[in-house]
């Protein structure tokens, strides 16, 4: 167990919080940073975003009761102090271990967890669920929303705000403002009003005196309309945030000091006590508390392990990402049609050194993965040869666009699909397993899959220059398992290694060929030859490929992807259709596996080679 094996017993329980003094709350909130930095010294995880919201958190507990009153939190990666709040600090050196903690929330874990997330901008619909659910069945109970500025970058926050805000429930939308992206600077003047609006008399105040002026005989009604329209003129001069959020509905509170516990406490009583959708506005720094995170936040949001007094991380590795990176960008020196966008992923994707060498012609949309793919099809349209890089699991939210706005054109746009298959650590909500079903749907769609980093660098080439319409190349996060390098890149749709006299061939594309690989090279050598099959393009299946598996009496296939729409699915059928009446199997994931490391989730989906030789009958390894 990490340091901070003995702190956890200074977290109080929900009875105490309520009672601490400042100076107390303020030791608090240093043990709670305390355990977070140790631990993701350790595990790695989000650092950054979760020091930023430490008091907000706190005043959140005292404010309300949990599970009775409910909160969302926006992506996930800033509820770790919930998490320690909750009865879970004792085993938080178990976070993002597989069998231990999930870094987002989850049900699964504490019913102070009422919805899981790990995509960003999708809270306040939630909520509004929540809240509306509560109404419904005469719970009193309030649902709070918190969401961060980036969150802002989704059109589906927009949507929730715009329908949550004319709900007229107990719904408290918190925005979490940690880079001043929406008020600049206030002043004090805003600061001071801010202050004043928030507290209770004041809006008892501000209540009595509309209806008092209301019921004033001929003029009331007049005279109110006045004293509001001037009212809101000066509002907007000194909050030119919180007129798009009264617009919507919603009463304005902030901004808010988000590391002042006594500032937080009174505002969000005031939002409770209007009994109505109320957006605060609250300012927190990002990596508060740790000195090389705010200093760069970017790098700590999301980080592997790190020297907890230096904070030096590991020297980065080449991996999937970096080589496509890499790539794209020597493509780019030679076309100037090319274009890289990104869904606020530039360093994730591998994509930071293109941005700086071109950026005329790289472009961060945000958090809006649904606009990227739209915004590259329009380009495609205009003569430009756009790749749209983006994390397998973040381009499920892109199927419409994919179907109407691209396939339909057949434009020919480029998904560089990162972190497909297995992704370690961060759990359920970021597997790479259904990109694959996906992509399978689209009409017009070329998939390619490489196992080895030559043959990414060649596919992403076949991607921008021998494909007509839509094309993604899918790879995963890391780099490849070993025997894989055994596989010649080839410019073809498939590599066949043939074992003379096999009856038996082992079908499978991607990483996990090189275990594949390593089963049929086993069997073959211990009697019982065995063929391989690996896919360079998935979709679509050159007819040839059908044909050697008809010559097989017992074809295997294996994918580390979702069985229902997968590409085992697709080849069965066709060879169903070509009357093959043999022995055929497909093996994928059948079940989501959580958080795990990629060799560990491998095993769990008997697609190790321990796994392989289990499923065709061969002696263990």
């Amino acid at each position: 167990m990490p340091e901070h094996d003995g702190l956890w017993t200074k977290i109080p329980d929900s009875a105490t919080l309520q009672n601490m003094k400042k100076a107390e709350l303020n030791e608090l909130c240093d043990v709670l940073r305390q355990i977070m930095i140790e631990t993701v010294s350790q595990n790695g995880g989000h650092l950054a975003s979760n020091l930023g919201v430490v008091e907000l958190t706190v005043a959140l507990h005292r404010a309300f009761r949990f599970p009775k009153d409910q909160v969302v939190w926006d992506v996930g990666h800033q509820c770790y102090t919930h998490k320690l709040l909750t009865g879970r600090a004792e085993v938080f050196h178990t976070l993002r271990q597989e069998g231990g903690i999930t870094g987002f929330p989850s049900p699964a874990e504490s019913e102070t967890d009422c919805f899981i997330t790990g995509h960003s901008s999708t809270s306040v619909s939630a909520a509004n669920g929540l809240a509306k659910a509560k109404k419904i069945t005469g719970d009193d109970g309030y649902v709070i929303a918190v969401m961060g500025d980036g969150a802002l970058t989704g059109g589906l926050a927009y949507e929730g705000l715009s329908n949550a805000g004319r709900s007229h429930d107990r719904l408290i939308v918190i925005l979490n403002d940690n880079r001043m992206s929406i008020n600049q600077n206030v002043g004090f003047v805003a600061r001071h009003l801010a202050k004043l609006r928030i507290r209770r008399r004041y809006l008892r105040f501000k209540q009595v005196f509309g209806k008092a002026i209301n019921h004033i005989p001929l003029v009331g009604a007049a005279l109110y309309r006045f004293v509001s329209g001037q009212k809101d003129q000066f509002k907007r001069r000194l909050y030119r945030s919180s007129t798009m959020f009264e617009e919507m509905g919603f009463h304005y509170l902030g901004p808010i000091d988000g590391h002042n516990i006594a500032s937080l406490d009174e505002a969000l009583r005031s939002a409770k006590n209007l009994e109505r959708p109320v957006l605060l506005h609250v300012l927190t720094t990002k990596g508060k508390g740790c000195d090389y995170a705010i200093k760069n936040p970017a790098i700590y949001h999301g980080v592997g392990k790190f020297d907890i007094t230096t904070g030096q991380t590991a020297a980065p590795s080449t991996s999937f990402s970096t080589v496509f990176g890499q790539q794209l960008q020597k493509f780019a020196a030679e076309d100037d049609r090319i274009c890289a966008v990104t869904a606020a992923m530039t360093d994730g994707t591998g994509l930071k050194d293109f941005a700086a060498a071109y950026p005329s012609r790289f472009f961060d949309v945000g958090i809006a993965e649904e606009h990227g793919v739209t915004f590259c099809s329009g380009m495609a349209q205009g003569g430009l040869r756009p790749v749209f890089a983006v994390y397998s699991t973040f381009l499920q939210r892109c199927s419409d666009q994919l179907l109407n706005d691209t396939a339909l054109l057949n434009s020919h746009v480029v998904l560089a699909v990162d972190r497909a298959g297995i992704v370690p650590d961060d759990g359920e909500t970021h597997q790479g397993i259904f990109d694959v079903p996906l992509l399978n749907a689209v009409p017009q769609m070329t998939v390619f899959s490489p196992a080895t980093f030559e043959e990414l660098e060649l596919q992403l080439k076949q991607a921008l220059y021998d494909v007509k319409g839509p094309v993604a190349v899918r790879y995963p996060k890391g780099v490849p398992l070993t025997s894989a390098a055994e596989f010649a890149p080839t410019e073809r749709a498939y590599t066949y290694l043939r074992a003379d006299g096999a009856k038996t061939l082992l079908i499978t594309y991607g990483r996990i060929s090189a275990n594949v690989l390593e089963a049929a090279k086993y069997l073959t050598k211990n009697g019982r030859p065995t063929s391989v099959l690996k896919l360079n393009c998935i979709k679509p299946i050159d007819p040839k490929c059908v044909e050697l598996a008809l010559s097989h009496y017992h074809v295997h296939f294996f994918e580390e992807s979702a069985p229902v729409g997968g590409v085992g699915e697709r080849f069965g059928n066709l060879l169903a259709h070509n009357e093959f009446a043999r022995h055929y199997t497909v093996h994928a994931i059948k079940e989501n596996p959580g958080v795990c490391t990629v060799a560990s989730g491998l095993h769990k989906a008997g697609l190790d080679t321990e796994g392989i030789l289990q499923a065709v009958g061969g002696d263990v390894l």
